[in-house]
């Protein structure tokens, strides 16, 4: 009885990971895309990628993709994120997990 209960454990620990992993995508990406909205479109994409990796952890951060993009008076960010194998920091599964966020540009007075 006790082998099953640690994979069940280790299982649900599993799932904690991804859903954590797909939080911290989602708002990594809306980070990126409301400091990206107040930058000037010549600073907006290093602006993008620096708010987007900046509140995620070590073991998150390092494997983080931000891109940026902004098209007439929209930008969107994308964050892709690589779900840890039971500890963060060490082994990833070999699917990205994205987040995607998009506002209005900011007006210049």
């Amino acid at each position: 009885m006790t082998p099953l209960i640690i994979v069940t454990l280790v299982v649900v620990w599993q799932f904690v990971l991804v859903g954590y992993t797909f939080t911290l995508a989602g708002n990594a990406a809306d980070e990126a895309v409301r400091a990206a909205t107040a930058a000037h479109r010549g600073e907006r994409q290093a602006v993008c990628e620096q708010a987007g990796t900046q509140k995620l952890s070590g073991a998150w951060q390092s494997g983080a993709q931000v891109d940026c993009g902004w098209s007439a008076e929209y930008v969107t960010a994308r964050v892709t994120l690589r779900v840890p194998v039971l500890f963060p920091g060490t082994v990833s599964f070999p699917f990205d997990v994205h987040g995607q966020a998009g506002a209005v540009e900011e007006e210049d007075d």
